[in-house]
């Protein structure tokens, strides 16, 4: 797949160049041959000899950031003075802070908010547990644990290298539903050790996001402690992604005017996201789905030695299809993939029936390339930013857990999941609805607010 410059890939060069009516004009231009796009020239140094620019772009990736500081050093009368990644730069020192909501200002504030004050709350709570929600920071406070084994498409690469992800986690719950999040990174991979220690953990918090853990500890982990905890437990990466996926779908749906009980559904992918995906869509009213995997369809005839495979062949794919994933999508009307990259081509679109909708959500790199999938296909969306139609989960997981624990839920329920997914889809209206935007921006403030408010109706229902 060839890549475009991302803002992931950022990077300031510092150039020193001669001094001339288009020293930065022709700097920008050498920058912009190398395939790099240019966002910001910025002087910040001028003498008679010499002008200091820096340059900002978007590059594709390390090696082209390097080989535009190798281009632009090689040009007469220019020397690169530094190279800045922009990316690192951001991640400098992390990205959360604590900060106190109350003064601390004199002895009389110290008074209340700490000894002696405080030893009266205490008390409270000691006599009331239920008081610590309305307290605390529990009302408003939410975990997000991993133990780093399945980070982004990155693997198992550990509790400290999986921090920056939880850090963003964090600073996504803030910046969308002002709910307060905190990294839980944890040293073990073990499922037991897991358990107890978020179960010791929870007095501080209103509820518990799992966070690449990987398959099949995963649901074991989530499974205890919603069994065990009285704060609601949510897996993001397989109920997040159920919610913005079948967000998409209702909206996909309404623009090739077809119905969810009716259409014949290929899921690629049958981990953690795709059991939770087929899951939610039944829920929904879906009746014919066919989950594939690498070795071909689940299906009824065949034995599988995991519980979540067993589910998926006891209950779908009801024909006994036994095929490959390009045999399934003759004749499908939608395609959802978390899976892997470049598993099809425009060829096996063209097998899907009329209106196909396809939703290539591998990360970074799709099942199929948008420009290929759009050959024949009336919608198409990907996980990733740079196209249409990104099904991202922060869609979903600021705004249903503004709204748990708005609701001081002790659980989360399949109509919460469900009534999730439907307000992000209302938040498009008829107005709005194509086949290019099926789902609202990231950005759209009216998301979080819409999606928590759809879960409190529901949790008090």
């Amino acid at each position: 797949m060839a890549s475009s410059p991302s803002p992931g890939y950022s990077i300031t060069l510092r150039v020193a160049v001669s001094p001339s009516a288009g020293s930065t004009t022709d700097l920008a231009s050498a920058v912009a041959e190398t395939g790099a796009a240019v966002t910001a020239l910025d002087i910040v140094e001028s003498s008679h000899d010499v002008i200091v620019v820096d340059v900002t772009c978007n590059t594709v990736n390390e090696e082209h950031a390097q080989k535009i500081s190798e281009a632009l050093d090689a040009r007469p009368g220019t020397t690169v003075r530094k190279v800045s990644d922009r990316t690192f730069l951001l991640h400098l020192g992390g990205k959360l802070s604590v900060e106190p909501k109350v003064p601390l200002k004199n002895r009389d504030d110290l008074s209340r908010a700490y000894t002696p004050g405080v030893a009266r709350v205490c008390l409270a709570i000691a006599a009331n547990p239920e008081d610590a929600r309305r307290l605390t920071i529990k009302r408003n406070t939410v975990a997000v644990v991993t133990d780093g084994t399945a980070v982004l498409g990155l693997g198992d690469i550990g509790p400290a290298a999986a921090l920056p992800v939880m850090e963003g986690k964090a600073a996504l719950f803030k910046q969308f539903a002002g709910v307060d999040a905190w990294p839980v990174c944890l040293d073990t991979k073990d499922t037991e050790e897991i358990i107890s220690i978020v179960k010791a953990l929870a007095p501080v918090y209103g509820g518990v996001n799992l966070e690449d853990i990987s398959a099949p500890r995963c649901f074991e982990i989530e499974r205890r402690l919603r069994d065990e905890l009285d704060i609601p437990v949510f897996h993001d990466d397989q109920h997040g992604t159920a919610i913005v996926v079948l967000a998409a779908l209702i909206n996909a749906l309404r623009v090739v005017d077809k119905k969810m009980g009716e259409v014949k559904i290929v899921v690629s992918g049958v981990g953690a996201a795709g059991s939770a995906i087929i899951q939610l869509l039944q829920a929904q009213g879906a009746e014919h789905i066919v989950g594939v995997a690498r070795s071909g369809a689940i299906h009824g005839g065949q034995t599988y030695t995991d519980e979540h495979r067993t589910w998926i062949a006891e209950n779908t794919n009801a024909e006994g299809f036994s095929g490959t994933l390009h045999e399934a999508l003759v004749g499908s009307d939608v395609f959802i993939g978390v899976s892997g990259p470049n598993l099809f081509g425009a060829e096996q679109v063209a097998t899907m029936a009329p209106g196909a909708i396809v939703l290539a959500l591998a990360n970074p790199d799709p099942e199929i390339l948008p420009n290929e999938a759009a050959k024949h296909a009336a919608v198409v969306a990907t996980g990733r930013s740079d196209f249409p139609n990104q099904i991202n989960n922060v869609l979903a997981f600021p705004g249903l857990f503004r709204g748990l624990l708005d609701a001081a839920a002790s659980d989360i329920t399949t109509p919460m999941l469900v009534a999730a997914a439907e307000a992000i889809a209302n938040c498009v209206s008829e107005d709005e609805l194509n086949p290019s935007y099926i789902v609202p921006s990231v950005f759209d403030a009216r998301v979080a607010p819409a999606v928590a408010e759809a879960v409190v109706q529901q949790a008090h229902s």
